[in-house]
């Protein structure tokens, strides 16, 4: 779940961590029946586009029979982006990871019931995905271009140097952001399709880490 900013200052993450826990026991048990867990990590997972939106928790599955009905899931809160969108203006720690934790065993009790709806990465904006700790951001065309390119994160447009040239799939590790999430953000540029490139063997994907700039700096 993504949230935005309702009283209270900074919490340490042991206050974090109490917190979360009396709340957990105030949920009724069959709504977090297969829930293994319900964790607070120091991670902050600031969002690919929006400088003033973080996610603040989630339900990672864990593992299943295939029905669902046995589905097992951890919840994670992350103190992190709790602690930023406070920092941001009035806040109220309770309410919101309440609204959290809730919204999290939601997306748990909504797999049990269609398993089907479970994805190996979950999409945070139009072309942009998470998998694990890690981010992608899919872009078409100019792999080979040599020209420089342009891309959003967490609010700030940043400068991306020309990769090498070639025509095969691009997956460019940004290095040098201001707010970088727990794991890479990962750029993939793919060449724009042609009609040629239908009796072409596909060429195996390059990767490469690239120092992004702000365009001031």
């Amino acid at each position: 779940m993504s949230g935005v900013s309702g009283p209270d200052t900074c919490m340490r993450i042991e206050e974090f961590r109490s917190l979360v826990a009396r709340i957990a026991r105030d949920v009724p048990p069959e709504f977090r029946d297969g829930v293994v867990a319900i964790d607070v990590s120091p991670k902050t997972l600031p969002h690919p586009l929006r400088g003033d939106v973080y996610t603040l928790g989630e339900c990672v599955p864990l593992e299943w029979s295939g029905s669902g009905a046995d589905l097992h899931s951890r919840v994670i809160l992350y103190h992190g982006s709790f602690a930023c969108l406070a920092r941001l203006g009035d806040f109220n720690w309770h309410e919101e990871a309440w609204d959290t934790l809730t919204h999290e065993l939601r997306h748990h009790l909504e797999w049990r019931a269609n398993v089907d709806a479970l994805a190996a990465g979950e999409e945070l904006a139009p072309g942009v995905y998470k998998v694990d700790d890690d981010v992608f951001i899919e872009r078409e065309g100019g792999a080979g271009s040599g020209e420089q390119g342009e891309v959003v994160w967490h609010g700030r447009r940043y400068r991306v140097p020309p990769p090498r040239a070639g025509a095969a799939p691009l997956f460019l590790t940004l290095a040098g952001l201001l707010d970088q999430p727990p794991g890479d953000a990962i750029l993939v540029v793919t060449p724009a399709r042609r009609l040629l490139d239908l009796f072409r063997r596909p060429r195996a994907p390059l990767q490469q880490v690239v120092e992004v700039t702000l365009p001031h700096g």
